[in-house]
């Protein structure tokens, strides 16, 4: 596994890279086959640390966690906690999918844009209803399974996963809910309803 450790603003020393590699190596063998690379960024708020763990796993799905703490140690102790816990919650489906899956999961490129905030939210009426784009990058969708796809957005602990399901090739989304659950939504072909 190739590991990329290093620090926003802040001296990595190699003793913190020696541990890091040894921790979270040994979480990876122990509940993840054949990850191919981790991301361990570390910065600094104030006075506390930050870590943020991302794995790439070998099905291509990607585990991410991400801890602070008031020593430097101690927030990855917590971020490598974080991700063993969602790589154990998840081992026995890891496994199962990566059976069922003989290859890689498969991205479509797309673009992801960031708008600026409305003018509505300070009270003045906007010019036109287009946004005014700010910034603009590359995104990949993944083919999934709806089943991948719950478990690939908790696994990133994000809120929101769109995907291309790989029954049928469209696109798809699913995201936690206020109460909880997840909600999936499944546009409807053209002609159905």
């Amino acid at each position: 596994m190739r590991y990329q450790i290093s620090g926003k603003q802040i001296d990595i020393g190699s003793a913190l890279q020696t541990h890091v590699t040894q921790e979270l190596g040994a979480v990876m063998e122990k509940y993840a086959q054949r990850p191919t690379e981790a991301v361990v960024v570390f910065s600094r708020s104030a006075h506390r640390y930050i870590c943020e763990t991302i794995v790439h796993l070998s099905t291509g799905l990607t585990a991410q966690a991400r801890a602070q703490a008031n020593e430097i140690y101690a927030a990855f102790d917590s971020c490598s906690d974080k991700m063993e816990k969602q790589l154990r919650r998840y081992k026995r489906r890891l496994k199962d999918h990566h059976r069922d899956r003989t290859q890689p999961v498969e991205f479509a490129g797309a673009s992801a844009y960031i708008l600026a905030a409305s003018a509505e939210d300070e009270g003045d009426e906007p010019e036109s209803l287009q946004p005014v784009i700010i910034a603009e990058m590359e995104a990949r969708v993944p083919v999934l399974s709806v089943g991948e796809a719950v478990m690939q957005m908790e696994l990133a602990e994000a809120p929101v996963l769109v995907f291309r399901n790989e029954r049928h090739g469209g696109i798809n989304v699913v995201y936690r809910r206020d109460d909880g659950n997840i909600g999936w939504i499944e546009p409807a072909a053209p002609g159905e309803v």
